[in-house]
């Protein structure tokens, strides 16, 4: 762990308390709030330590990824951590504001751009996507914003009719689907993480038939599940972000987020298994963890979506499963060490 990560985690909770989480899913205003991020300077982390950041590479910033995802953050902290580095070393001018990252764009006749299924793209000012052989930011301000219309969802789509004057360019292309899923996994072994505490938490305090329902040889394989994939998806994600630069190595974060997503399918119903009827009620947290997880297991490519990419290189390489999975997906010591 870096020895940001720690007072990053005390700051985020701090300053994104559950009940700021559920007012602004209900609409709130994160103004105040990502100020606060903003002043205390935590948002340069990634950025090269030659333009007044600490340096972080992907790896290094990991355990950031992973305290925004176990405080289910509802502003997209992670991508503008990335974006904000890629700006940096790009020499361009960071707008300040919440930028999200949209991987499904399309270019629209008239020059405009659209852009479906943005992660957190309801809290976001900005949005990073790709356009020809380079990447820009546009402005939320300028674009039409639909929301997903699902109970809690920060997801939005975005159209820009025309680009507008105040888009930020950049030179060089970024995979933003690679880079979306490593983060992403990462966040979500965070939230998985606090869904396992809870859930082991509730079995120990919930008494049944005269003692705690996790002293019951069933819900202890339930647990064994859940603690199994968690570790599981730390391990993965791990993997995944595991890059020298600031953007991941294609098939770790391939796998990563492949790993990540299959164990949500797993932790989420389970956790509320567990919880009984009560899991699915408004007043607990835990609905405020597993439907964020739901969202995410999607958000830049499903465990379908990215199984289906490994099995292509896997093919294409030729050379057996063993050395394909040393060469392409395990990183090497020094990268480890790094």
């Amino acid at each position: 762990m870096n020895d940001l990560a720690a007072p990053f985690e005390i700051l985020l909770a701090d300053a994104f308390p559950l009940p700021a989480v559920r007012a602004i899913e209900a609409g709130g205003n994160v103004d105040a709030l990502w100020k606060r991020l903003e002043e205390s300077g935590f948002l340069e982390a990634m950025v090269p330590e030659a333009a007044g950041g600490a340096g972080l590479s992907l790896a290094q910033a990991f355990e950031l990824f992973v305290a925004a995802g176990a405080l289910v953050l509802p502003v997209p902290v992670a991508a503008t951590l990335l974006v904000r580095a890629l700006l940096a070393q790009e020499g361009a001018s960071t707008p300040r504001g919440p930028i999200a990252i949209a991987a499904r764009v399309e270019t629209l006749a008239q020059g405009g751009v659209r852009a479906h299924q943005v992660p957190c793209g309801m809290t976001a000012q900005w949005v990073a996507l790709s356009q020809g052989d380079g990447w820009l930011l546009l402005p939320v301000a300028a674009a039409r914003r639909e929301p997903s219309g699902i109970h809690g969802s920060l997801r939005a789509d975005f159209q820009w009719d025309a680009l507008p004057a105040e888009i930020i360019r950049a030179g060089s292309s970024v995979d933003w689907m690679a880079a979306g899923a490593a983060i992403t996994a990462a966040q979500l072994a965070g939230a998985m993480e606090r869904v396992l505490a809870m859930t082991i938490a509730f079995a120990n305090d919930r008494v049944q038939f005269g003692k705690p329902i996790g002293k019951f040889q069933a819900i202890q394989h339930q647990l064994a599940v859940v603690a199994e994939n968690v570790a599981a998806t730390r391990m993965a994600a791990e993997i995944g972000c595991t890059a020298a630069g600031c953007l991941p190595v294609l098939l770790r974060a391939a796998a990563g987020k492949a790993r990540a997503s299959e164990a949500a399918s797993l932790v989420a119903p389970l956790a509320h298994a567990i919880h009984g009827a009560i899991g699915v009620t408004a007043e607990l947290d835990l609905q405020l963890f597993t439907r964020r997880i739901h969202e995410w297991r999607a958000d830049f490519g499903s465990e379908l979506h990215w199984n289906r990419e490994l099995g292509h290189a896997f093919i294409a390489d030729g050379r057996g499963a063993l050395e394909f999975i040393r060469t392409s997906l395990i990183p090497a010591n020094k990268e480890i060490s790094a």
